[in-house]
């Protein structure tokens, strides 16, 4: 059972104490912090602003986003997990902090099952396997047999050991047989700035933060890796449709408070958060940075992030790779 959700049962009952429901009846009363803890001007940070605005007019008081980043997320959400369980610090959590972390790092400061309260899933990120304009390569199918005709030349860069657009790469390797060469970069720029050069083959990049370069034709993008076409690029064929079976990869974001955080105040930000998803022109935003308008429900955003520690779990243990 979510931690949550203990209290729901507890209210249910009328167990816990007076005390506990005014202060949530009460709530916000000050401004929030919005930890995100990846640095400013990615696609994360964007979220976090464009969330903001709306959930200040929502809630009533302000909410401002502090970039806390470091340690691939990992200092920003410790901060938050040993934060006041009050509603007042959030966190802007995604795939990354949540559920690799934990078997990539081998001290980590915080429990991403243990520690937080799940409010809500925010995004849906397709990644994209792209080739620079320049490379002759124009499908999915061409990409493996090149690779497997040239075994060490193919490459493929993403943001560092452990990221989304490595362990997109890899579970590729694993489902075809492909044969590519991680090369790992300090965070997607650089290795874009390389797939531009040509001193990298190819990447599997999060939509988002390639859209740019599609659309200015400096990238190829061959598949798209989600089950699903992405809206944003309705003619880019799935994995699934360029002959990769079964392949459903994404790069997801979701946002958490700390654990003990009582429910009517989790029940306030998914309630608050889900109308604003459902704002069509705010949708458009969300869509217009490549991601899916999501929401739900905390159990089903905790589910996600259960099911994905598994899954990459086991891709990062099979990779072998474990970062200080």
């Amino acid at each position: 059972m979510l931690k949550h959700s203990v209290y729901a049962v507890a209210m249910s009952m009328g167990l816990l104490l007076p005390a506990v429901t005014q202060a949530s009846d009460a709530w916000p009363n000050q401004s929030i912090r919005f930890i995100v803890p990846y640095p400013p001007g990615g696609p994360t940070d964007l979220m976090a602003r464009l969330i903001a605005e709306p959930l200040s007019k929502k809630l009533g008081v302000n909410v401002i986003v502090e970039n806390k980043a470091g340690a691939s997320g990992n200092i920003g959400s410790a901060e938050v997990a040993k934060s006041k369980p009050n509603g007042n610090t959030i966190l802007l959590a995604a795939s990354g902090n949540m559920s690799v972390n934990q078997t990539l790092f081998k001290n980590l400061q915080y429990d991403p099952i243990k520690d937080f309260a799940p409010i809500i899933q925010i995004s849906k990120f397709p990644l994209v396997l792209e080739v620079s304009e320049k490379n002759p390569i124009t499908s999915v199918q061409e990409y493996i047999d090149f690779s497997k005709a040239n075994p060490e030349s193919v490459t493929f860069g993403s943001a560092g050991n452990g990221s989304p657009q490595h362990l997109g790469g890899e579970l590729f390797k694993k489902v075809t047989g492909a044969s590519l060469q991680h090369v790992p970069y300090k965070g997607a720029g650089p290795a874009l700035t390389d797939l531009m050069g040509g001193h990298i083959t190819s990447m599997f990049d999060i939509l988002g933060s390639s859209m740019q370069h599609i659309q200015g034709g400096v990238f190829r993008p061959l598949a798209v890796t989600t089950a699903k076409r992405s809206a944003q690029l309705p003619n880019v064929p799935t994995m699934q449709e360029s002959g990769v079976d079964g392949f459903d990869y994404y790069a997801w974001h979701g946002i958490v408070a700390a654990a003990g955080t009582p429910e009517p105040i989790i029940v306030k930000y998914n309630t608050a958060l889900n109308e604003i998803f459902q704002d069509p022109e705010f949708a458009k935003k969300w869509e217009g940075i490549g991601s899916e308008v999501v929401g739900g429900t905390p159990e089903q955003f905790m589910q996600l992030v259960l099911s994905e520690a598994d899954r990459l779990g086991v891709l990062v243990k099979e990779l072998n790779i474990q970062l200080d």
